[in-house]
């Protein structure tokens, strides 16, 4: 399918095509369609499938007959964090480019005065943080009661965020008659009353939930937990690789480690909740711009981080919710590109590495480092020759690891044999 067949405006398309995408992805595929027809949707879909496009898109559609002719906001999407709420708005700004949609973003963080001033000169389309959102609600600056089109994306980490009293008190801002959309990576008992309260006879979409992505090879470096820092400062060194993402359970950890990497003469820098937004906007500019070649992150500081061609994630510490795994490498391997997911991982992680091979159903490859072999080996750890370092690193890791071959060549028969259509990315 194509993305002339969903039914888009010659606008639309000309801005998906002027950023390079012809094939819709199997979220857009079915997404596109629920929302022009007017459907509320529950989607299933974790990060990197295009699911951004796939909101996006038919709400600028929708949006287009009266866009620019009303002060009132029309369409209001809701998201979890400042990150994601900005690379939404510029997903809007993309695709609306031809179109006479006007659109902005609020979260904390940052003035609320510039933030006052646009919403008072009017806009179709707002992109918010319930925090924020509720801010400019009390203070008279926001009028939900217009509202057309309401999205909730990442609703599993607005729950985990505990945002579930703000959203409620949004809903019942919202006027009773608009069209609803739900996002969500995991359908948990709350997420599912959640959706019940509010959505409509929704379309139910699910794509690849609790999946990894085929275009990203996953290896586990076991390590003592002491020697974490040096096998990570010596496969960035040695592997010469210019744009990691690694992820730390703590914002200490990552405040901690970005200095450890700097002493080492690695330059990086760490993103999470405790930076100020400039701080954390000038850290990701300067990873996507080359000048930092490290970002150390949180979680929920990285979702919706969207890095084109990201080609290495390392999970210095393992997430506590399997699920958070499966968010993290999906940071890489995006939009039809290859992706390294490495893990490293000391025995005391040895009970959430089986969680997450549980979760993802199949058993992760284990590859040793020479001159960091771990005290005590992870249970099936398999026989083999440890491997050097080498120049390339991590990218040799694998030669003379049969299952990790094998993996590899399962990869590239199902991604078609290296022949990829770019896709529409959302995020």
């Amino acid at each position: 399918m194509t993305f002339q067949e969903l039914g888009l405006s010659k606008e639309l398309l000309q801005a998906v095509s002027d950023s390079g995408y012809t094939t819709p992805t199997p979220v857009q595929e079915n997404a596109i369609p629920a929302v022009l027809n007017g459907d509320d949707v529950l989607a299933g879909a974790q990060t990197g499938t295009g699911k951004t496009a796939g909101f996006t898109l038919p709400m600028l559609h929708l949006l287009q007959a009266k866009a620019g002719k009303t002060k009132h906001i029309r369409a209001l999407v809701l998201t979890p964090t400042r990150e994601l709420a900005a690379q939404i708005d510029e997903s809007v700004q993309t695709y609306g480019k031809h179109l006479p949609i006007r659109s902005t973003v609020v979260f904390g963080g940052v003035g609320i005065n510039p933030q006052i001033a646009k919403l008072r000169r009017g806009v179709d389309i707002l992109v918010a943080t319930p925090g924020r959102l509720l801010d400019l609600i009390n203070q008279g600056k926001a009028d939900l009661s217009k509202i057309e089109f309401f999205v909730l994306d990442e609703a599993d980490r607005m729950l985990d965020m505990g945002f579930i009293h703000d959203i409620r008190k949004i809903l019942k801002l919202l006027p009773k008659k608009r069209q609803n959309l739900l996002f969500s990576a995991t359908f948990s008992n709350e997420i599912k009353k959640l959706a019940s309260g509010f959505l409509h006879n929704p379309t139910y979409i699910e794509v690849a939930r609790n999946e990894t992505s085929h275009q990203v090879t996953q290896v586990v470096y076991p390590v003592n937990k002491s020697q974490k820092r040096a096998l990570l400062s010596k496969l960035i060194s040695e592997g010469d690789w210019r744009q990691v993402l690694v992820f730390t359970k703590t914002k200490h950890g990552a405040n901690r480690l970005t200095k450890q990497l700097e002493s080492d003469g690695i330059g990086a820098a760490a993103i999470h909740g405790n930076k100020s937004q400039t701080a954390r906007t000038k850290a990701l500019a300067g990873f996507k711009a080359g000048s930092v070649r490290v970002l150390v992150a949180t979680d929920i500081a990285a979702r919706g981080l969207d890095i084109d061609q990201l080609p290495h994630v390392v999970n210095y510490e393992l997430p506590h919710v399997p699920e958070d795994y499966v968010h993290r490498i999906g940071r890489t391997g995006r939009a039809g590109n290859t992706g390294e997911a490495m893990s490293l991982v000391s025995i005391d992680e040895e009970k959430l590495l089986r969680g997450i091979e549980r979760l993802i159903k199949k058993d992760i490859p284990k590859v040793t480092i020479e001159g960091f072999e771990a005290t005590e080996k992870l249970s099936d750890l398999p026989k083999e020759k440890p491997q050097g370092g080498g120049r390339n690193g991590g990218q040799n890791r694998g030669r003379g690891n049969s299952s990790q071959n094998n993996n590899r060549r399962s990869q590239g028969q199902k991604s078609g044999g290296g022949q990829r259509r770019p896709q529409a990315r959302g995020r």
